[in-house]
Formats: structure tokens, sequence, C-alpha cells
């Protein structure tokens, strides 16, 4: 199962500054990424639905302290890319 994944000029800007500030975990995104486009539900990327202003949403994890946010459209076969940041970032 591949899955195409979507950006949002949001998620892109938030991207590069993530990167700006976390140049040592461009491989770790990457590696996520090519995760989620083989298999979204894989254990490790951790995928979990988001409750309360962020319902319907999902997220996972990048590493302990940083999230992905998404919105998962399974029956279109993508996935688009909200928000990168820390748990209260994404979360707040």
């Amino acid at each position: 199962m591949s899955v195409t994944l979507v950006t949002t000029q949001h998620f892109e800007r938030r991207a590069r500054k993530f990167l700006r500030k976390h140049p040592d975990l461009r491989p770790a995104l990457r590696d996520t990424l090519n995760d989620l486009s083989q298999d979204p539900f894989q254990p490790r990327l951790r995928l979990h639905p988001l409750a309360g202003k962020l319902e319907g949403m999902q997220a996972v994890s990048l590493t302990y302290s940083y999230r992905l946010t998404l919105l998962l459209k399974v029956t279109e076969q993508e996935i688009v890319l909200l928000d990168i940041g820390t748990h209260d970032e994404v979360y707040g």
C-alpha cells in the first residue's frame, strides 16, 4: 500500500522553520515521511487520533518530543500533512 503525501503551505513553512532549528532531525523527518507513505499504520509511527479542537485529525511521533499532525484521507489514498513541532506547539 503506497499513500500519497500532500503538504499544505502552513506545513511547509513550519517544516522549514523546524529544520532550521533542528537540522539534526532531518533524517528522522525523512524516514518518518517515507514510512508514512509506505504504511501509515506501522506501529513505529504511533499513529493516534486527536480529540478536542483537533478532532478528526491524527498525529504521529517524529521523536519522543516532536509530532506531525495529519489529516488522513484514506478513501483518496492520501495523507495531508498539516503541522510539525513540539507536543505543545502542535496540540496547543
